[in-house]
């Protein structure tokens, strides 16, 4: 004899409750909200069944019919629709869930076929239920009639509205991933062109400026070993071919740059000095600047300390940068070079004297190196301030946090200045988000339609119910003219007289209040038909009617009788 262990019942309750919560979801707070709902239409339920005079048992099974068809309709659906609309009619308490069951359906069905039929099986039922539990009142065609304005209103009409609402939230879904796929793609496509517009300029960079440096460094490399020159001057020729040889590969770096987005492969005679560009690299642009002939000061104040990446390259570029201006607007000025470590951030000071004497002729400046330390400095959360100094001669500071972050990833940027996003600055092309919100708009634009297709359709269903329910009115009407006749017609008519006499001075009786009245009062006379008719004025007593009954036979009357029936 097999026993069931604990791992096996967990596992099994496991397995029924992921059955239950169906294809979807089902979290805490949703589980708690469908609850509380249950607990709601439960109680209403019972009110109605209250009203309706149930009974106990009654009650208790149509409380726990509701709370089982709210917690089973995400998972059945259409078993559930079919299954409430079918029980509403014997549980009167069930009808309010039959609302959360048409709503439950209609989004959930897949498919119009399946839908269409869920929702006509569930017609039927209720329907056919409620002609059999009213059968022996004998009102057919009243209780087809009621059922489906009811039908219509609580199970119908819902259902429509959710499944409208569900397909609308679908397709806005599929259009936003439809949409977000397209920027995707123009978002590659912008990319590629950016790349090869790069690897243009890297070429036409690699072209011009390549070949004029390789044959600067040919030239000084010659003249550097010409006997006629002197130590000072070969010395010079030197510098220049070693700032040729910089300047190249610098060149390279930003071909690499341009051409892969990734920087060129550190040469062999680099490597050894990774800090080359960085703030351990000022020390040697000092001194090729007084190789060159140029008196250059370094000063260093304070405990020195290590700076970010950015900073430290941002550093080296001030300090090269104002050097350069110095030579070309002041030539022969004494410089000086202070690092001056401070509390919260790096202080990069370059100053120079007035020219020593007339320059060398045309300057050739592109007026943006000042401009981009500038940017270079806010970047990392600094500021560089350049002007002329008391003395005649020209100073430019910068200062330079520790531990400094990019400004923000909206507003970090390359070393050309290039704008970048959060991505780009991974590899991958920027996106236009501003064109991607203009395009999410778009079916916001969409709602006013949607709105008014909605209204159209709500519009439409209560029309519809409107004119159902102005026909069942016209009907009801004509069948209280053709089953009611006054006390005076009653009285006027006299046993013996002839059948047909009779009838033409009565209404046709032919109505859905006196369907089986003929057979509830005194025993008809044998072999007679009856025609029975509702007191016009009505009973003394509220609870009954008060029906005229007139039978017939061999074409005569035979029998009247007036009597009560409860109603």
């Amino acid at each position: 004899m097999s026993r069931v262990g604990p791992v096996d019942a967990t596992a099994r309750v496991r397995a029924g409750w992921d059955w239950l919560k169906g294809p979807e979801p089902w979290t805490r707070r949703m589980l708690a909200g469908d609850l509380a709902l249950a607990t709601v239409l439960a109680v209403l339920g019972l009110g109605v069944e209250e009203l309706d005079r149930g009974s106990g048992w009654r009650m208790l099974a149509s409380a726990v019919l509701v709370v089982a068809l709210t917690l089973l309709r995400r998972r059945l659906p259409a078993v559930t629709l079919v299954a409430g609309s079918a029980l509403s009619a014997v549980f009167p308490g069930a009808l309010l869930v039959t609302g959360l069951l048409g709503w439950s359906a209609g989004r959930r069905i897949e498919g119009v076929g399946r839908a269409l039929t869920a929702f006509s099986l569930a017609f039927v039922a209720v329907v056919g239920l409620g002609v059999v539990s009213e059968w022996s009142e004998m009102r057919p065609l009243l209780v087809i009639v009621f059922t489906t304005l009811l039908f219509i209103v609580t199970t119908v009409m819902p259902g429509l509205a959710s499944r409208y609402w569900s397909q609308r939230r679908t397709l806005l879904r599929a259009l936003q991933e439809r949409n977000a796929q397209l920027m995707r793609e123009r978002a590659m496509i912008a990319g590629q062109a950016r790349l090869l517009e790069r690897q243009r300029i890297a070429q036409d960079m690699h072209d011009s400026l390549g070949h004029q440096l390789a044959l600067i460094s040919v030239h000084t490399g010659a003249l550097e070993v010409d006997p006629k020159l002197t130590d000072r001057q070969r010395e010079a020729v030197g510098v220049l071919r070693q700032a040729s040889v910089a300047a190249m590969h610098e060149l390279r770096e930003v071909v690499g740059i341009l051409r892969d987005g990734v920087a060129a492969p550190v040469p062999v005679e680099e490597a050894a000095h990774p800090a080359a560009r960085g703030v351990a690299g000022i020390a040697g642009v000092v001194e090729s600047a007084r190789g060159a002939g140029t008196h250059v000061r370094l000063a260093t104040t304070g405990h020195p300390r290590p700076l970010a990446a950015a900073c430290d390259h941002a550093a080296y570029r001030i300090v090269q940068e104002a050097l350069t201006n110095a030579y070309k607007h002041a030539p022969g000025a004494a410089i000086t070079v202070e690092l001056r470590y401070e509390d919260d951030s790096l202080v990069v000071e370059i100053a120079n004297g007035p020219a020593a004497g007339p320059g060398a002729g045309e300057v050739v400046s592109g007026g943006q190196g000042l401009t981009g330390l500038r940017e270079r400095a806010r970047l990392v959360g600094g500021m560089v301030h350049a002007g002329p100094a008391g003395d005649g001669g020209f100073r430019v500071a910068g200062v330079l946090p520790y531990g400094a972050e990019p400004a923000g990833v909206d507003d970090a940027a390359d070393d050309f200045g290039q704008r970048l996003r959060p991505h780009a600055l991974d590899g991958a092309p920027p996106m236009d988000w501003a064109a991607v919100d203009r395009e999410l708009t778009v079916p916001s634009r969409s709602r006013a339609g949607g709105v008014a297709m909605g209204c159209g359709i709500a519009f439409a269903a209560g029309v519809l119910l409107l004119v159902v329910l102005g026909v069942a009115v016209v009907l009801m009407v004509g069948s209280f003219k053709d089953g009611m006749i006054d006390r005076e017609e009653y009285d006027a008519l006299r046993i013996g007289t002839a059948e047909q006499e009779v009838r033409d001075r009565l209404p046709s009786g032919d109505s859905v209040l006196t369907s089986g009245l003929d057979r509830k009062g005194p025993t008809r006379p044998a072999g007679s038909e009856c025609l029975a008719f509702l007191a016009a004025d009505g009973s003394s007593d509220l609870g009954k009617d008060l029906v005229f009954r007139f039978c017939f036979t061999d074409g005569k009357l035979v029998d009247k009788q007036a009597y009560e029936v409860k109603q």
